[in-house]
């Protein structure tokens, strides 16, 4: 039997050992901007995925694309990808509000 791996998801097309990525501490304004980051990439992606969707719709209507089962799976990567957009903003979103919470 082979060896089945599952590889985990990243926020976008980051990886674990680009910078900023992985440090253990962010200080300041890097936290911010490393967030700002991360949350503007998967936006950038989800807009992407949803011009692919798109563009491969167009070309499923007009007859110029051979497998129809693709026009389903970019549907429902861009799907997944707007979920990801929305949960990473009501994370960021409750985390807000339980600061604002605090006693300080």
């Amino acid at each position: 039997m082979e060896n089945l791996f599952i590889i985990p998801l990243t926020p976008g097309r980051m990886q674990a050992g680009a910078e900023g990525i992985g440090e253990e501490r962010t200080e300041g304004n890097n936290g911010a901007a490393m967030f700002s980051d991360i949350f503007q990439n998967m936006l950038s992606e989800a807009r992407e995925a949803e011009e692919n969707y798109s563009e491969q719709q167009y070309l499923l209507a007009t007859g110029q694309i051979e497998d129809a089962h693709s026009v389903t799976i970019a549907g429902s990567y861009a799907q997944l990808t707007v979920d990801m957009v929305v949960s990473l903003r009501n994370k960021a979103l409750e985390s807000y509000n339980e600061l604002m919470r605090l006693n300080v």
